[in-house]
């Protein structure tokens, strides 16, 4: 099957080979693997993933009923947001196995109706800060994601729920937040923990990059044996990132103050965090010794709408292609139609090397949207 620019590409082997790695892993700790819909809630990577987790977490009543029809009435489905619906609550109770309360005014609301419907928790938020740039540190300061520990201990609705969730990192490569995490817990609420049901980790580790899991295989034992709870972990990135490609076609080329720019026909609106972050994607046909400085833009009419600057063995020619690497999370799902173009065309490669067409947009859809 010849491709057609621009293409969303997932890689079914390497997806797998993530897979496996988090299967391994619960298999050797017992700790159950959901996989986070919000990074890509492709139903075809949901299916890919089902065989290898324990169910799947979500943030919306769209997602929930997403999951629990691919689940077919199999697995667990956990809900953790800060936007919890009055109006969806009946239905999210009878979607959800487990639903975690984001604030104290939240579960003072909301338990009564749909404690004998699902397996309630609380996010706690331990205060404990290991990311750096704010932007994705969800224990910044004036958090919105979850309740704060002093808050919550000196509430005692810990006695109250089944279980508790947090969650501290992005892209992690390794397990000290996650052992600092639990030991403030232990600290705050000692004996307490005991009477919970399960813990969730939540998620922002990024297994396929850490090299040694023993330390995380140990900790999970540890906690099963002395608390008696069920442990849960939340894996997007760390399960599609590095598991697609976004594949563009040079469209034209030409100088401006003295610099080479190539118009692609992808756009930072296919990928958002590159404009949202600022962040310079990984090119697959870069080379740093490269001596063709060319400066990557998509093809819309937003003078923002920039990859970065890259270097290439050879000038670049109209109809050349470009890779951008480990666009796996959070791209598809962030996409829009700014200025009309439209989404890229989702392919699968499948571990025999066949690409697979799982969808492909036309102006129905955009029509569809607009009217």
């Amino acid at each position: 099957m010849s491709l057609k620019t621009p293409a969303f590409v997932l890689n079914e082997t390497q997806l797998l080979e993530n897979l496996n790695t988090l299967a391994s892993i619960s298999k050797q700790s017992g700790c159950k693997i959901l996989y986070a819909v919000k990074a890509l809630p492709s139903a075809k990577v949901l299916e890919i993933a089902k065989p290898f987790v324990d169910g799947f977490s979500v943030s919306s009543l769209f997602e929930a009923t997403l999951a629990r029809e691919i689940l077919a009435g199999e697995g667990e489905v956990h809900l953790t947001t800060p936007a919890l619906i009055a109006d969806e609550l009946y239905e999210l109770a009878t979607l959800c196995s487990h639903i975690n309360f984001n604030s104290l005014t939240q579960h003072n609301r909301y338990a009564a109706a749909v404690e004998n419907e699902t397996s309630v928790g609380l996010r706690v938020n331990p205060k404990l800060s290991f990311v750096s740039d704010d932007r994705f540190n969800p224990c910044r300061r004036y958090s919105k994601l979850g309740i704060d520990i002093d808050a919550l201990w000196h509430s005692n609705q810990i006695e109250q729920v089944s279980g508790l969730h947090f969650h501290t990192v992005f892209s992690a490569t390794d397990f000290k937040p996650l052992i600092q995490t639990i030991e403030k817990l232990r600290s705050y609420f000692g004996k307490s923990l005991k009477k919970l049901k399960w813990i969730n980790f939540g998620g922002g580790y990024l297994f396929h990059s850490i090299q040694d899991h023993q330390q995380f295989i140990d900790l999970v034992i540890d906690l099963r044996r002395e608390l008696g709870v069920e442990c849960y972990l939340e894996i997007g990135n760390g399960i599609v990132g590095n598991a697609a490609q976004i594949i563009a076609s040079v469209i034209d080329v030409f100088e401006s103050d003295g610099k080479t720019i190539a118009i692609l026909d992808t756009s930072v609106n296919h990928n958002p965090e590159v404009f949202e972050y600022q962040r310079s994607p990984t090119v697959l046909q870069h080379h740093e010794n490269g001596r063709f400085n060319v400066i990557l833009a998509g093809g819309t009419c937003l003078a923002g709408d920039i990859f970065g600057e890259y270097c290439f063995q050879h000038p670049l020619q109209i109809g050349d292609k470009i890779t951008f690497e480990n666009v796996g999370a959070y791209t598809l799902i962030k996409a829009n139609r700014f200025n009309g173009h439209n989404f890229p065309s989702i392919y699968v490669q499948r571990t025999s090397g066949e690409l697979e067409l799982v969808k492909n947009y036309n102006y129905q859809d955009y029509q569809q949207q607009w009217t």
